[in-house]
């Protein structure tokens, strides 16, 4: 129940926002918006910061990204504004004297974060552009501060877990629909895919992954028990986001699905973490043992990814006339001889795509190659860092990696011992989301993006939200 002071100031505010889109039609003037907007986010910081923080959550999927090319300064409207104030607050609060709850700041994600930013700070230092890599931290540190900070005391309470996955999926699915008539203008064109997402996803491969991440919880609300009209609802958008996802045309977005299936049933059948990793490992060892009859067969491929497709899975391998493909190699290659003239600290955070030109070997260059440091980065969250950051960059990034899948993982036990089904089941959803991340980042990184960070993050802080409560209780 709200105070009754809060509950005048919430209808205060309900009247000036209503008063100021009523202006706004009247006057034709659609700027005075900003006011109403304005007032509602300055109420909220103040008092409700939870609220504000689930409120971008809800933005996030459509706001549109406006780029400065006199300054290289990118923002996604409202939603990054937003995220940097509420970063600004927590450390004000902070400095003034602000509680800090032990045992977040001392969970071993926190820990694992902590490393993650000091050495992507401590690498700003020894950047090659230094202004570049400061911006890149501080962005950095507005996604993972009030998305996985402050979004872990926000989903301690078991009642805001589902309200956090619907935030996203409605506006994502808006998108998709928008997405879709576009699409369908151009005849569903696999060559027309890669921007028609554009302005809310700059392209199809964030687009993509985004859709992928929310797969599993789509299934989980059309599958459990409901009425009969939440499961037409349920049921009409699983359909969207899995039309949507096909239509993407990414491949890296359908072969993570596939792998989190693969997690999935393997968790089913109780099979360890540390067993999967460890047959994981065993994966790895033997391909890189057979790398060279691998490359000859795949330079045997000659599927070109298109709109057949059948034909557009099969080019996942073809590494002698897929531009894509050969492009992607092209980007892994300059940062690897990146990284052998700077192991120790790399090149700087951010700073690939401007540096990587005179590192490209002419034998790599395809059609869509270029010098001009705009089209795109290093393609992979395991790479890039290590061009950018050094071996301890890299490190550091299987170090927050293997602290979120373990606590993953010891959510999900944890909560089938306690037989607490849709506490479980939420849990799923956020460890195979998570999966289908991860495994998209070994061929393209996002994390530098509001689109990815707020369901990686935000997915991270609700697994140790439910850890917590559960060691609280």
């Amino acid at each position: 129940m709200k105070k009754p002071d809060e509950q005048k100031w919430l209808w205060w505010l309900g009247a000036f926002l209503v008063a100021g889109l009523f202006a706004a039609v009247v006057t034709e003037n659609f700027a005075l918006l900003l006011l109403p907007f304005g007032a509602a986010v300055l109420w909220l910081a103040l008092n409700r910061l939870d609220v504000l923080l689930l409120v971008t959550v809800a933005l996030t999927p459509l706001s549109v990204t406006l780029k400065d090319e006199a300054f290289n300064v990118g923002l996604s409207i409202p939603s990054e504004p937003l995220l940097f104030g509420i970063t600004l607050l927590l450390l004000f609060r902070l400095i003034l004297g602000g509680k800090v709850n032990a045992a977040v700041a001392n969970h071993p994600v926190s820990w694992a974060l902590y490393f993650y930013l000091g050495w992507m700070g401590l690498t700003v230092l020894t950047s090659e552009l230094p202004l570049v890599s400061a911006k890149h931290w501080i962005a950095r540190i507005w996604f993972i501060v009030p998305l996985f900070f402050l979004m872990v005391h926000v989903l301690m309470d078991p009642k805001r877990r589902d309200l956090f996955f619907w935030l996203y999926y409605i506006p994502l699915s808006i998108a998709a629909i928008y997405t879709l008539t576009v699409h369908s203008t151009f005849g569903f064109s696999k060559e027309t895919s890669t921007w028609v997402s554009f302005p809310f996803y700059k392209e199809h491969t964030v687009y993509g992954a985004v859709l992928a991440m929310y797969t599993p919880i789509a299934f989980y609300f059309a599958i459990r028990r409901q009425s009969l009209l939440s499961r037409i609802g349920t049921t009409s958008l699983l359909l969207l986001l899995l039309v949507a996802l096909v239509l993407s045309y990414t491949r890296a977005a359908w072969l993570s699905v596939v792998v989190a299936a693969g997690v999935f049933v393997l968790h089913r059948l109780r099979i360890g973490l540390g067993t999967t990793v460890f047959a994981a490992l065993l994966l790895v060892v033997g391909l890189y043992l057979s790398s060279d009859q691998i490359v000859r067969s795949f330079e045997k491929n000659d599927a070109v990814s298109s709109e057949n497709l059948g034909q557009h899975v099969q080019s996942m391998s073809n590494v002698s006339t897929d531009a894509s493909n050969l492009e992607r190699l092209n980007r892994w290659n300059s940062a690897l001889r990146m990284f052998e003239e700077r192991p120790g600290v790399g090149w700087g955070p951010g700073t690939y795509q401007f540096l990587y030109a005179p590192f490209q070997n002419s034998r790599d260059l395809t059609i869509i190659s270029t010098n001009n440091g705009d089209n795109g980065n290093a393609h992979s969250e395991y790479i890039g860092p290590l061009a950018e950051q050094g071996i301890p960059g890299l490190i550091v990034v299987l170090l927050v990696i293997a602290a979120i899948f373990t606590t993953g993982f010891q959510v999900l036990t944890n909560y089938r011992l306690l037989s607490d089904e849709r506490s479980y089941w939420l849990a799923v959803c956020a460890v195979l989301g998570l999966v289908t991340y991860f495994t998209h980042g070994i061929l393209n990184n996002f994390l530098d993006t509001d689109k990815a960070s707020v369901p990686v993050w935000g997915f991270t802080a609700l697994l140790v939200a439910m850890q917590l409560r559960n060691l609280r209780e």
